[in-house]
């Protein structure tokens, strides 16, 4: 049998290759919280903005442009930038609920610190499936869950439209993450196909 895979997901994995710095950790380590659904999250919704953490936003906006030029391609002049971004702190038995990022085309999560054998991001197909047949070896095709590793300094960028979640936390620190949303400048579809939309720009 050949296999041809059509319309994959594609979510992005990029490593920082350094350690935080003592003014990034200082940042990152010390936000007021406030509540969330399992765990809780930074009161700075717009925590990228920090002087301290110029060094660390450049690293995730270049990331983000190599994933946006290498799997979305556009054709037009465009590009992604970062709207919101927050913290999120795991203590231990906290989780991190299933959800979307409405409001964003690509969104992506920074582990700041995390147990590198236990943390896991999950990732959902929540497509339509009108016939279910049981299990016996999961793959790509049949899988409704995929899981990736949540290691400490690992940058995952995937499409705001895919679900994800992450379980409780096993270990004994609490787990902290780096998330953030994106939007786009330029030109978006087409002129031919009735489609076209120029971001940023003032129609008369």
């Amino acid at each position: 049998m050949q296999v041809v895979t059509l319309f994959p997901t594609a979510v992005g994995m990029f490593d920082l290759g350094r350690d935080l710095n003592e003014a990034e950790k200082s940042v990152l380590l010390t936000q007021e919280m406030r509540p969330n659904m399992g765990n809780t999250t930074s009161a700075d919704r717009f925590i990228l903005r920090k002087e301290e953490l110029s060094g660390l936003r450049s690293f995730i906006q270049k990331s983000i442009n190599t994933y946006f030029e290498e799997i979305i391609a556009p054709s037009k002049e465009a590009s992604l930038y970062i709207t919101q971004s927050w913290v999120n702190y795991s203590e231990p038995g906290q989780w991190h609920h299933s959800h979307e990022h409405p409001n964003s085309i690509l969104s992506g999560v920074f582990y700041v610190q995390s147990d590198n054998e236990k943390d896991r991001i999950y990732f959902e197909n929540n497509s339509y499936q009108q016939i279910q047949f049981p299990t016996e070896k999961y793959n790509l095709y049949n899988s409704k869950t995929w899981w990736i590793e949540a290691k400490q300094g690992r940058l995952v960028i995937f499409p705001s439209s895919l679900r994800h979640s992450v379980s409780a936390v096993t270990a004994d620190k609490t787990r902290v993450s780096l998330s953030f949303n994106t939007f786009a400048n330029g030109m978006i579809g087409a002129e031919e196909s009735l489609t076209l939309l120029e971001v940023g720009q003032i129609y008369p």
